[in-house]
């Protein structure tokens, strides 16, 4: 029988087959010892080969079928672990807020560069709105500028308030998007504005450190109503970056990946040779600081927890 993941608890995982019926799954022992270094070998959106256990309407995955692509972070705790967030995606949708809890650029430039190594469509949803004084809304209108300047396509909205669910509603017709952020950000009731009577459980922001309590504590596949399906994930508080090399890493900047072989050396790191023409650029203002203090951060395996 093949199926894909639709839910995914840590040992157990739900499979729905093409007929839309679901089964609740576990994995060969051998999955674990197969050379995959991620605390999940298989992750929400992944397609799988399964049989059901004799007598049972439970089954046992025995094969895991290639991904098209997939989002993965490093936990930058001691632990290290890596853990593959999802799979197959025709997009992935960045939930950030500019306060309670504040998004910082590192976290957002970590999370596009991961979407890029992986060829996978970024989006930016700035969510609540309706908290936003003017001096906020002219911040805002910075950072969609610049995100927007490069590219990637920026929505803001209210979950509290519906103000512009339409919009990303239209946005994710047909297709299989990630859903990501920090806890506390509103992913879960954004996804409920965008899914009216699904009702999934939202959390309140602590006082204490104006971090959001993880209210999704697994990653799951929701069906939606217009056609397409949305993997809503836990929220992440580190954004570790995995398997991209220091050479590889200015590629995945398109500010940078746009002057590749203008600079004098063809190995150019970018950092203090001569004749580099991203340190031109930022020189004269056409990349953004706070874009190159990101570069330099991942290029240096700094962690960030913001």
């Amino acid at each position: 029988m093949r199926g894909i993941v639709t839910k995914s608890t840590g040992s157990w995982y739900q499979v729905m087959d093409d007929d839309g019926q679901n089964y609740e799954c576990r994995i060969k022992g051998k999955f674990r010892t197969q050379g995959i270094k991620t605390t999940n070998p298989i992750a929400v959106g992944d397609f799988v080969e399964f049989e059901l256990e004799p007598g049972q309407q439970s089954g046992v995955i025995n094969t895991l079928l290639p991904r098209r692509n997939y989002i993965i972070r490093r936990s930058v705790n001691l632990s290290k672990q890596t853990q593959i967030i999802g799979a197959n995606l025709d997009q992935a949708v960045l939930v950030v807020t500019l306060a309670s809890p504040a998004t910082s650029t590192g976290f957002i430039d970590r999370f596009l560069v991961t979407a890029e190594a992986y060829s996978i469509p970024a989006i930016l949803v700035f969510n609540k709105l309706d908290l936003f004084s003017e001096e906020g809304l002219e911040i805002l209108a910075e950072y969609m500028a610049l995100y927007g300047g490069l590219g990637y396509p920026c929505y803001a909205v209210s979950a509290l308030k519906g103000e512009h669910i339409q919009e990303l509603q239209e946005l994710l017709k047909d297709k299989t998007t990630l859903v990501s952020g920090h806890s506390g950000v509103g992913k879960s009731t954004l996804i409920n504005a965008v899914v009216p009577g699904l009702e999934l459980k939202t959390g309140i922001i602590s006082e204490w450190s104006d971090k959001g309590k993880h209210t999704t504590t697994f990653a799951e596949m929701i069906m939606l109503p217009f056609g397409g399906k949305l993997i809503d994930t836990p929220g992440i508080r580190e954004l570790g970056i995995v398997d991209i090399e220091p050479q590889e890493l200015s590629h995945y900047f398109p500010e940078m990946r746009a002057l590749m072989n203008q600079c004098k050396f063809h190995n150019c790191r970018h950092i203090n040779e001569p004749g580099c023409a991203v340190l031109e650029a930022l020189e004269n203002g056409e990349i953004d600081p706070s874009r190159y203090d990101s570069y330099l951060s991942i290029y240096n395996n700094e962690n960030n927890r913001n």
